[in-house]
């Protein structure tokens, strides 16, 4: 794919989920791949993975809290694989609970991982491609930078934050040469859904209420990562880009939209 091969691509949060998935596209797609997340056992398995499928890849263990180890990462990135071409900040977490006693660490944890930890991916990689006034960046969203959930409050403010800060960078950098977007998916089939979710309520609401009828898989979000990432979006910036069966194409939906909800179009149908 075009601007894909043979060009080096940073993602954190790479050991697993979609983050796995976006290295394992870029890979596979031509490119060098550096991975970072807190686990060093999914580091190492996850470069084994890659390079199993004969994937140019390194791993790094990372918080991406950490401002400066942060862009220490992205200079051994550079300095082992070479020039830094994209990021795609994945590293990202969840800690639902009701508004009124979320306490201090669910909120925290939350907003430094998703905001601040997003941030400070773009700003290292962005310091290194604004030299060279080239690269393109594509932070993950969620189909809540569009609205809200309960249980989710600290959740859905990290996510609108994602959206107004690529928005924001797309602006302030797109004239240097630095491409900006996000994806914004619906629910996807990955290790922090299953443990963080009921299935009960993945089938009977998240399932019921998208009009393809599944959640995602992480594949998925990653081939529209890849997309965006590749010269054939290089007129697309600042977008926020829904990758959501649907589910945000409209309101009071169930049983995947196929119901009328209205007394006239239902004898309509009859």
């Amino acid at each position: 794919m075009q601007g894909i091969q043979g060009e080096v691509f940073f993602v954190t949060g790479g050991a697993q989920g979609v983050g796995f998935a976006v290295a394992q596209a870029i890979g596979t797609a031509g490119g060098a791949v550096a991975i970072a997340d807190i686990s060093e056992a999914g580091v190492q398995a996850a470069v084994e993975r890659l390079a199993q499928q004969g994937i140019r890849a390194r791993g790094d263990v990372l918080d991406v809290r950490d401002g400066v180890a942060t862009r220490d990462v992205v200079a051994r990135i550079e300095q082992d694989l070479g020039p830094l071409a994209g990021l795609v900040p994945c590293a990202g977490i969840t800690r639902t609970r009701p508004a009124e006693s979320m306490d201090e660490d669910a909120w925290r944890d939350v907003l430094d991982i998703n905001v601040t930890g997003t941030f400070y991916s773009c700003q290292a990689a962005g310091r290194v491609m604004l030299e060279r006034e080239r690269g393109v960046i594509v932070t993950i969203a969620s189909i809540t930078s569009f609205g809200g959930q309960p249980g989710r409050v600290n959740y859905a403010a990290s996510k609108w934050a994602v959206a107004g800060m690529t928005k924001s960078l797309a602006v302030e950098w797109g004239g240097r040469g630095i491409r900006v977007n996000a994806v914004g998916p619906n629910a996807v089939d990955t290790p922090m859904l299953r443990k963080g979710v009921p299935e009960r309520f993945v089938d009977d609401i998240m399932c019921d209420r998208t009009p393809l009828g599944r959640v995602a898989r992480a594949e998925e979000i990653a081939s529209v990562v890849l997309f965006l990432l590749s010269d054939s979006a290089s007129y697309i910036n600042g977008a926020v880009i829904p990758v959501d069966g649907g589910l945000t194409a409209g309101f009071l939906t169930h049983r995947q939209g196929r119901d009328y909800a209205s007394t006239a179009l239902e004898h309509a149908r009859a």
